[in-house]
């Protein structure tokens, strides 16, 4: 596993704890794990030795998760990669979900884009109704707002509905509960 200069340098001493060279303190591999998820790379040194424990210390985190019941690799995946050290095939393996991993988080991040960008209920049956009740809603709740002043407080003539305003309101009623049978019908 190559490691980048900005890998997050941890430095395991011979009582086996992890010591974090960037902030000098140490740290536990739920740490390690969480640096991770938050995008950092790590890099774990043996400091007596030098050799690389990183992909040792990886292979612990997944242990650890998958045995707390956090399920991720499917028992078939597992066995696959169990059998795949035996096997001729095991030079391909590293690559090919190396490959299969970079195509999931892109189209993860494109999902995610794509929903930031999109109102999830836009295609939902019913929406363009929704939508225009809501905006005939505020609209009556913010012309009613807009006309109360605080040194002029309407009177009781002008505080009562217009024609319009109790059409706009029957309307609005008519809508929702159309909706609801909508919705009632989808599930």
């Amino acid at each position: 596993m190559e490691k980048k200069s900005s890998a997050l340098l941890i430095k395991r001493y011979a009582s086996r704890r992890l010591y974090n060279t960037e902030t000098s303190d140490y740290v536990t591999l739920d740490d390690i794990a969480g640096f991770i998820r938050s995008g950092r790379d790590v890099q774990i040194i043996d400091l007596k030795s030098g050799d690389d424990l990183t992909r040792q210390y990886l292979l612990q985190i997944i242990a650890e998760h998958e045995s707390r019941g956090e399920n991720v690799l499917p028992i078939d995946v597992l066995t696959d990669l169990v059998r795949s050290y035996a096997s001729q095939t095991s030079s391909a393996l590293p690559e090919f979900l190396t490959m299969s991993l970079e195509m999931f988080r892109e189209s993860q991040s494109q999902f995610m884009e794509n929903m930031n960008n999109v109102n999830p209920l836009q295609g939902m049956p019913g929406f363009e109704n929704l939508q225009a009740q809501q905006d005939a809603f505020l609209k009556a709740f913010m012309g009613g707002l807009s006309s109360y002043n605080a040194k002029n407080p309407p009177n009781a003539e002008e505080d009562k509905p217009s024609n319009e305003s109790k059409d706009d309101l029957e309307a609005i009623k008519i809508q929702l509960s159309e909706l609801q049978e909508k919705l009632n019908k989808l599930s």
